[in-house]
């Protein structure tokens, strides 16, 4: 086979990848789903509706965007949302290449985090009156919480990764209701306290697996509140915060000359390797530097 048939095979088999959606989902999150396409010129959308709160982003190229009674073309850098059972469609223009990345919302864990934020008094659904937005903020914001949710960090456990994806889906849905129902929110109240207290206890059981909803608990707050206030006070995440306390103790640990291997494993990494990227992107350094 020459060159020539060798690179248009290869040029066909990306063709047909860029066009194929892809899917992501997880048992550990069971509340969201993300599909992507990098190349939907082909795609062709019949009206339909979903049962989850859906949010897409158009990340190149143009599409004509109906929900209900509503029709508009619509261009990279937008962002656009269906409320449960809205009928929609939303397909490319002419033959431009065209992408997009959605997530789909669990209605019901969408509805609690609407009246931890003091939406939802009873707990329903509160439908969004918008059904496109080019607010760059939310569009950037998206973007990364699908690269997140998609992501595989080796370096920490399956917990600490299950609350880093839920920490940044809980960010940026309550970003989302500020930016678009921002007189609908109700005053920061003072809870350092229970702050510190999430602080302690993210500190005091670093080394052991740890999920958002034991933070939550331990904090008596609700996972929006503690993720919202805990950076504001903090500077980071309560993922990052438990990624840099165990580099903290792996410190400890080494400054009195054990392995590092064990150090590894006792710090909750799942193996020296993984310790060694996280130590040296944290401290600069490789645990064998700094031990020595």
């Amino acid at each position: 086979m020459s060159d020539v048939t060798v690179t248009a095979a290869s040029s066909a088999v990306h063709a047909r990848n860029a066009s194929a959606p892809k899917f992501w989902r997880s048992d550990a999150l069971p509340f969201i789903e993300a599909r992507s396409i990098e190349d939907g010129r082909a795609v062709c959308y019949a009206k339909h509706s979903h049962e989850t709160f859906s949010i897409g982003a158009v990340t190149g190229g143009r599409s004509v965007y109906v929900n209900r009674h509503t029709r508009e073309w619509v261009g990279a850098g937008a962002v656009v949302m269906m409320n449960p059972d809205d009928v929609h469609a939303c397909n490319p223009v002419a033959d431009e290449r065209w992408s997009y990345l959605m997530l789909h919302v669990d209605v019901a864990w969408l509805a609690n985090l609407q009246h931890e934020l003091g939406f939802s008094k009873n707990h329903t659904f509160c439908a969004f009156s918008q059904t496109m937005t080019p607010d760059p903020a939310l569009f950037d914001g998206l973007n990364r919480l699908h690269a997140i949710l998609v992501d595989v960090d080796v370096d920490v456990d399956a917990d600490a990764e299950t609350l880093r994806k839920q920490s940044a889906a809980v960010t940026f849905f309550s970003a989302v209701q500020q930016k678009l129902n921002p007189a609908s929110l109700p005053p920061d109240d003072d809870a350092s306290h229970q702050l510190t207290r999430a602080a302690e206890f993210i500190a005091e059981n670093c080394t052991q697996s740890l999920t958002l909803d034991d933070v939550c608990k331990a904090a008596d707050l609700s996972a929006s509140h503690l993720i919202r206030a805990f950076k504001r006070r903090y500077g980071m995440t309560p993922h990052a915060y438990l990624i840099n306390r165990r580099i903290q103790y792996s410190r400890e640990q080494l400054r009195r000359g054990r392995l590092i291997a064990d150090v590894a494993l006792d710090a909750g990494f799942a193996d020296q390797a993984h310790l060694q990227r996280t130590f040296k992107r944290l401290v600069a350094a490789t645990p064998g530097q700094y031990r020595r």
